[in-house]
């Protein structure tokens, strides 16, 4: 497999002059994803947590909502390149079959391969408006040092975002990076899928970078009640946000957070 980065040398150009040095930089490549033995989607992302990645993609596709969805998810070694095939039961299965992708997605585009914007909103199975979580203003401003603290591959390489999911029932984090934001999101959704925890109704999700509308299609998709960005949403992520019953908040910060759509979720102020 590609490592998840590799060194190359570079010449930096500066007021002293030109010197040529070691650099890290992140990798991308190829990952089919397979649905059933049938070619589902290709993306670009960096390679690592694969298995997860694959995951988290079907969750966000609408193909899988629970553990019975998902029979299986296997590394095709026997085959040239990085190819996942995931096994799917229920409706998921038939969904899959009757899709319409266009197979190519870059890693800055995660649902804009789908055949039309109405497959964009594809509805999720989690009911958000009902749920009930609420959280300290505190601790949603701690959430993008934490995972800041985990980011190994962007302090090596200045080149990836990353997806944090904490649980603010027992206080885990699971935090993954890749080039692609949609890809990071996928890899923890991803992760908590194998494991048999959706709906994810007791998490927040922190993401680097800026809340788009895709970012809360797939925390929705998952059943994410809170999602986190350090840069701002776009117009129609805080409309897609405020119609899934999800509280999105913007520019998080240490000493400050916006929040753009439901906000009873947070709780208190700073202090």
């Amino acid at each position: 497999m590609i490592p998840a980065s590799v060194t190359r040398t570079v010449t930096t150009v500066g007021l002293i002059g030109r010197q040529d040095r070691s650099d890290e930089l992140a990798s991308e490549a190829p990952l089919e994803i397979r649905v059933n033995a049938r070619g589902y989607a290709v993306t670009m992302r960096t390679p690592g947590n694969d298995v997860e990645l694959s995951a988290g993609f079907l969750v966000s596709e609408g193909l899988v909502a629970g553990p019975d969805d998902l029979l299986s998810v296997d590394v095709l070694a026997e085959v040239e390149g990085d190819v996942i095939d995931a096994k799917v039961a229920g409706p998921g299965a038939l969904v899959a079959m009757d899709r319409q992708r266009n197979i190519y997605t870059t890693s800055s585009c995660g649902v804009c391969g789908l055949a039309s914007i109405e497959a964009v909103r594809t509805t999720s199975r989690f009911e958000l408006h009902d749920n009930t979580l609420t959280v300290a203003a505190d601790l949603v401003a701690q959430l993008p040092g934490r995972l800041q603290s985990a980011q190994r591959l962007f302090e090596s390489t200045g080149g990836v975002h990353a997806a944090g999911l904490f649980d603010v029932g027992d206080d885990s984090v699971v935090v993954r990076e890749d080039v692609g934001r949609h890809n990071a999101v996928d890899k923890v959704v991803g992760h908590a899928a194998l494991e048999g925890r959706l709906p994810l109704s007791n998490c927040v999700l922190q993401v680097s970078g800026r809340a788009s509308f895709e970012l809360v299609q797939k925390a929705a998709m998952a059943g994410v009640p809170i999602l986190a960005a350090v840069s701002a949403p776009s117009a129609l992520a805080v409309e897609l946000a405020e119609a899934l019953g999800i509280t999105l908040i913007g520019f998080s910060r240490e000493s400050s957070f916006n929040i753009y759509s439901h906000g009873h979720r947070v709780t208190g102020a700073l202090s």
